[in-house]
């Protein structure tokens, strides 16, 4: 998953608890991370961020034989700039799947529809489909074969998208 949806994955992490920002990074690596861990200065940056946005706050600040550690909480802006990103479809990119996959996990961990994140991306998915095929209809070869190299990924996309569709009961029963 790229770092651009760090700062949605925290507030899906802290809406169920507050946590630490050490606390944060472990459960983002263990879930996330497998490929590409966070660094432990991009986790504090964001944070500090998303604090000075209204979107978590401190709730406690303790020291435990080292620096302090402070316990953020998700605030109702949070919420609401969590529930926008999983609503949006993600716009077609390379690494489509890595951010859609965080969606569901992230709904399904907080109880919310994770079929609705997946629907919405099926949607948006078949509406650039019908944009490109009518891009590639009017085109010179050239043109056909680019169009081609999205298609046959967007289709990939919703192969995966209508199987993890089919299999997100039992996800939902891990992932609780």
């Amino acid at each position: 998953m790229s770092c651009m949806a760090l700062p949605e994955t925290l507030l899906g992490l802290l809406e169920p608890v507050p946590r630490h920002g050490y606390d944060l990074q472990r459960e983002y690596d263990a879930q996330f991370g497998w490929n590409r861990p966070v660094k432990p200065p991009q986790v504090y940056a964001t944070l500090a961020r998303l604090s000075r946005n209204g979107e978590i706050e401190a709730v406690a600040v303790e020291r435990v034989g080292g620096p302090d550690r402070t316990t953020y909480a998700l605030t109702p802006d949070g919420v609401t700039h969590l529930e926008r990103w999983l609503a949006e479809p993600e716009g077609i990119s390379a690494y489509l799947q890595s951010v859609v996959y965080v969606k569901v996990m992230i709904a399904l961990r907080s109880g919310r529809p994770a079929r609705q994140v997946l629907d919405a991306q099926r949607a948006a998915h078949r509406q650039t489909m019908r944009e490109v095929t009518a891009r590639k209809r009017g085109g010179s070869t050239a043109v056909a074969v680019a169009c081609d190299f999205t298609l046959f990924h967007l289709d990939a996309d919703l192969r995966w998208i209508d199987h993890t569709a089919a299999r997100l009961d039992h996800l939902a029963r891990e992932v609780r």
